[in-house]
C-alpha cells in the first residue's frame, strides 16, 4: 500500500486521529469529488436528467459491487443503509406466502444487531413466532454444531450478524451457512463490519440475502448501502413495497423487475450511489487481501498496547478477530473516555446494550469502549491512543 498518498487524499487525516471507522470511515478525496462532481451537474442540468446521464456509470458500480462479494449484477440492490436492506429483505420473507405463524422459529446469533433483533421480535409478538438464540462455543462463537442440533422443520430463518457491533469477534459464517444450506433453510447475513475489511464470497458462504453499508470499511459515503438477494432465492421474497421502477405496469397488471432491482425504489439520491461506486472501485483497487492483513497487524497492535496499561480491560473474543478493539477502563466511564479522547482530537466509540442487547447481556457488559482500526493508521496513532487512554486512567 502507497500509505503516503492514501493519507494525503484524505482530508481529514491531520484534524482528526479517528477511529471510529466501524462507525463511519473519513472519506477520500475521489469519493467526495464524485459526490460533489454529480451534485454540481444536477444543479447546472437538473436532478432527473443528470441521473439519466449517469445511469451508466452507476450500473458499473452495481458490477463492481457484484464482484466485490462475488455475486452477478442482477443479485445487487443499492440501499439507503445496511439496516434498510435487511429490513426489505425481511418483510419480503415473511410477507410471501411463507409468512411466519405460531410455533415458527428464528435462529440467531448471540451477537444480532438490535435493530435486526427488533424487527424479528416484533412480527413474532404479531404472530406467534419465537426467537431463539444459537449457543455459543469456547471463544464467544455462534456453534455451527449447536446450530445443527437446533434444525427442524418449523426453523423459518437463519440470521447471522458476522462481526459484532461490540467487538472484534468474527463468526464463523461460512460454517453456519453450511447448516443452513443443508437444512434447505433461508439464511441472512449482516456484514456491516464485514465488508471492505474481510474477504466475501456469498458462494462460499452460502447465504440467501447479505446486507451491508457503504459508511464504514469501505469509506463510502453515509446514505449508502448493499442489498445482495441470490437468484434462486428471489423469488421466496415478496417485497413490501413497490413504485414505477420495481414494477413496471403493464395492461397484464404490474411486472416486477428481473433480479434484485425489485428492491430497488426509483428515487434515490444519485450522488451518493456514485461515490459509493467510486469507494468500491478504490477498495477492489487496494485489494481486500492486502486490507485484511494491514488491519489484522494494526488492530493486534492497538491490542498489545491497551493490554499494557494499567486499570484496561480487553472485551474482544473468538479465535479469528477483526479490526475493532473493545475495551474498559478501571474508573473511568466509556462515555467520559471518549470526551477526554474528543478533547485531544481523538475519536472513538461507546457501544452499549442498546446495540447488541444478547451478547452484552450474556457476558454482565454494560457500556463499553470500541476502536476500530484503518489501513491509513500508523504505529505512532496506535501509540498516541494508547498513551492517552492511559493519562485518562491516572
Amino acid at each position: 500500500m502507497d500509505l503516503a498518498r492514501l493519507r494525503a487524499e484524505t482530508p481529514g487525516i491531520d484534524r482528526v486521529l479517528h477511529f471510529n471507522h466501524a462507525g463511519s470511515s473519513l472519506p477520500p478525496q475521489p469519493v467526495l469529488d464524485t459526490v460533489l462532481a454529480h451534485l454540481q451537474h444536477e444543479a447546472v442540468s437538473g436532478p432527473i436528467e443528470a441521473g439519466q446521464a449517469a445511469a451508466p456509470v452507476l450500473e458499473e458500480a452495481r458490477a463492481d459491487a457484484a464482484a466485490l462479494i462475488g455475486a452477478t449484477p442482477a443479485e445487487i440492490a443499492f440501499t439507503g443503509s445496511a439496516t434498510q436492506g435487511w429490513g426489505l429483505a425481511f418483510a419480503g420473507l415473511v410477507s410471501s406466502d411463507r409468512a411466519l405463524k405460531a410455533g415458527d422459529r428464528i435462529l440467531v446469533a448471540r451477537q444480532e444487531w438490535a435493530g435486526n433483533l427488533t424487527t424479528m421480535q416484533r412480527a413474532a409478538a404479531r404472530t406467534g413466532a419465537v426467537i431463539e438464540v444459537i449457543p455459543c462455543d469456547d471463544t464467544g462463537r455462534a456453534s455451527p454444531e449447536a446450530l445443527a442440533a437446533m434444525i427442524d422443520d418449523r426453523v423459518r430463518l437463519v440470521s447471522l450478524t458476522w462481526i459484532g457491533a461490540n467487538g472484534g469477534l468474527i463468526n464463523p459464517a461460512a460454517e453456519i451457512g453450511r447448516v443452513a444450506r443443508a437444512a434447505g433453510v433461508p439464511y441472512f447475513i449482516d456484514a456491516s463490519q464485514a465488508i471492505g475489511q474481510l474477504p466475501v464470497d456469498v458462494a462460499a458462504l452460502g447465504c440467501d440475502v447479505l446486507i451491508a453499508p457503504g459508511r464504514k470499511h469501505l469509506r463510502g459515503p453515509r446514505g449508502t448501502g448493499l442489498l445482495y438477494v441470490r437468484r434462486d432465492f428471489l423469488d421466496r421474497l415478496d417485497p413490501p413495497y413497490h413504485d414505477a421502477r420495481t414494477a413496471a405496469w403493464t395492461p397484464d397488471g404490474p411486472r416486477l423487475q428481473d433480479g434484485a432491482l425489485r428492491f430497488e425504489a426509483g428515487d434515490f439520491p444519485m450522488a451518493l450511489r456514485l461515490g459509493l461506486g467510486t469507494a468500491i472501485r478504490l477498495a477492489r483497487g487496494l485489494g481486500i487481501d492486502a486490507i485484511r492483513a494491514r488491519l489484522d497487524g494494526l488492530a493486534q497492535g492497538l491490542r498489545v498496547r491497551l493490554a499494557a496499561v494499567p486499570g484496561v480491560t480487553l472485551h474482544d473474543r473468538g479465535i479469528e478477530q477483526a479490526a475493532l478493539v473493545s475495551f474498559a477502563v478501571e474508573g473511568v466511564e466509556p462515555s467520559a473516555l471518549r470526551r477526554r479522547l474528543a478533547s485531544e482530537g481523538i475519536t472513538i466509540a461507546v457501544n452499549g446494550v442498546m446495540y447488541t442487547p444478547l451478547d452484552m447481556t450474556a457476558r454482565g457488559l454494560g457500556d463499553i469502549c470500541r476502536a476500530a482500526v484503518s489501513y491509513l493508521h500508523t504505529e505512532a496513532e496506535l501509540d498516541r491512543l494508547a498513551e492517552a487512554v492511559a493519562r485518562a486512567r491516572r
